[in-house]
């Protein structure tokens, strides 16, 4: 199977995994009355004030990626940085996971910058985001520990349950196969090591990844960190008020189901479609939500909130488009 295949075999997968899920929640939906549900039940000027928000989470983005740049003596200008990142978003609503690739593409076509040491900048990018995403589903779990409760009992996604269901042998299993891919992935990094070319490019992804120790002005970084993900949240957070039934229902349901949902959209469909609905919707119930308005909800919120990303990379292919390449 060639490489085109195998990807375009991925694409397929994901949007009728995602679509699968969606066909699931809502083959008993009315979408006649939908229209009109968003033309008079919902107040859209917290919808429009919410995305100045959505814009700023990825702004940020720009001006801390400038920072790990920089460490790893790259540099690139802050338009060309900016619109890199719009258009990675958008090309992740088609292909999943492909953004990352996109926007160091962007940056090493119109400035430059080695793809190799983009791509070590954006691993390091990930496992800080990871790490703030990890220190807020920490604190919201044990601020809400009674809910979280209640989605695992709705969800049959109990800890317990599932390590129950493991038999030895099972087990035997699963640690041969850990042992297995440990194995594959030390065998292929000793052969890929053998080639030169290879060894530079891991030794300039490398230089990515620990770009992080040579960043300046780490008090700015942590702010940039902190804030694309105040952001997101205040991005989701005012949507709330465009609803009469979440109008009310507090800064910390819209915490949980941020949580939620940002982990949901790991899960690799186009922007989570499916997996964010379902994981949003069942935790809006449980905070007494009926399960018609939560579906509403999910919907309109997703679809227009992807809609934006969507209009920021068509601004950005344009902006682009208009863009001088730097010369060699």
């Amino acid at each position: 199977m060639n490489a085109q295949l195998k990807t375009t075999m991925k694409v397929l997968l994901s949007i009728i995994f995602g679509g699968a899920i969606l066909y699931w929640m809502y083959r008993d939906f009315d979408f006649s009355r939908l229209g009109k549900f968003m033309l008079d039940e919902m107040d859209w000027t917290w919808m429009l004030l919410s995305f100045p928000f959505g814009i700023l989470a990825q702004t940020f983005r720009a001006w801390r990626w400038r920072q790990t740049l920089e460490a790893a003596d790259e540099h690139s200008r802050r338009s060309v940085r900016e619109n890199s990142i719009f258009f990675s978003y958008a090309i992740s609503l088609l292909i999943p996971r492909l953004g990352e690739f996109a926007r160091c593409g962007v940056l090493t076509r119109y400035d430059k910058v080695s793809f190799a040491k983009a791509i070590g900048t954006v691993v390091t990018e990930r496992i800080i985001d990871s790490t703030v995403i990890l220190f807020i589903t920490g604190a919201t779990l044990l601020l809400q520990i009674n809910v979280f409760g209640s989605f695992f009992d709705e969800t049959g996604t109990s800890i317990d349950g599932i390590i129950n269901r493991f038999t030895t042998a099972g087990w035997i299993v699963t640690i041969i196969c850990i042992i297995a891919v440990i194995a594959v992935v030390v065998f292929m990094m000793k052969k890929m090591t053998v080639h030169s070319k290879i060894k530079d490019a891991l030794h300039s992804v490398g230089e990515g990844v620990m770009s992080l120790k040579k960043v300046k002005n780490i008090p700015l970084f942590i702010v940039f960190s902190i804030g694309i993900w105040v952001a997101y949240f205040l991005h989701y957070y005012l949507t709330f008020f465009c609803f009469d039934f979440t109008a009310n229902l507090g800064i910390m349901c819209a915490l949980v189901t941020f949580v939620v949902g940002s982990i949901a959209v790991i899960v690799p469909t186009p922007n989570g479609a499916g997996p964010w609905h379902f994981a949003v919707k069942t935790m809006l119930v449980l905070y007494g939500v009926a399960e018609t308005d939560a579906l509403y909800f999910v919907l309109i919120v997703h679809t227009v909130q992807t809609l934006l990303v969507l209009v920021l990379g068509i601004y950005s292919m344009a902006a682009l488009a208009m863009t001088k390449r730097k010369a060699v």
